[in-house]
């Protein structure tokens, strides 16, 4: 910790006090521990996607990519490729790097959204934009073959 020991069951007690009290950060945090089984607790995936959800109602990035996430896998919660593709829209528009390279994913696919390679490349470029590095990959393809935006080689060679 920051100035005194690390203590993961200790942070596990006041990010879930904090929780209890609607703290949306705080809930993101205890969704990650319940996630993962950190600081005593039991792997609860059901667990972390409720408190997820809370954090993602108030607007957390984080916690809206984590949950989409859930919702893809079918972990803790039913699968639901339409819900998964909403909440990466709210954290891809937050500027969730995570969240604007798994939508241009679905896009591309037709998970739980109507195939659409024109918000692919789209989401692929923001993403691409911020570094992530497969979405420069995918972009740059788009690019040169000219899927879902103009074909443009100067471009393509720029990813």
């Amino acid at each position: 910790g920051m100035g005194v020991p690390q203590d993961d069951r200790e942070a596990a007690r006041l990010y879930r006090l904090a929780a209890e009290q609607g703290l949306a950060s705080a809930q993101f945090s205890y969704a990650l521990f319940c996630s993962s089984g950190r600081g005593g607790l039991p792997q609860d995936d059901a667990e972390a996607a409720r408190l997820y959800r809370l954090a993602a109602e108030q607007g957390v990035a984080d916690a809206q990519h984590n949950l989409a996430m859930l919702c893809s896998l079918g972990r803790g919660i039913p699968q639901d490729d339409r819900e998964a593709v909403r909440l990466f829209g709210f954290a891809a528009e937050e500027g969730y790097v995570d969240a604007q390279h798994n939508l241009a994913v679905f896009c591309e696919e037709g998970r739980g959204i109507p195939q659409d390679i024109g918000e692919a490349a789209r989401y692929y470029r923001l993403a691409a934009e911020q570094g992530f590095a497969e979405a420069q990959f995918f972009y740059g393809i788009s690019c040169e073959h000219g899927k879902g935006v103009p074909q443009d080689m100067g471009e393509a060679a720029r990813y």
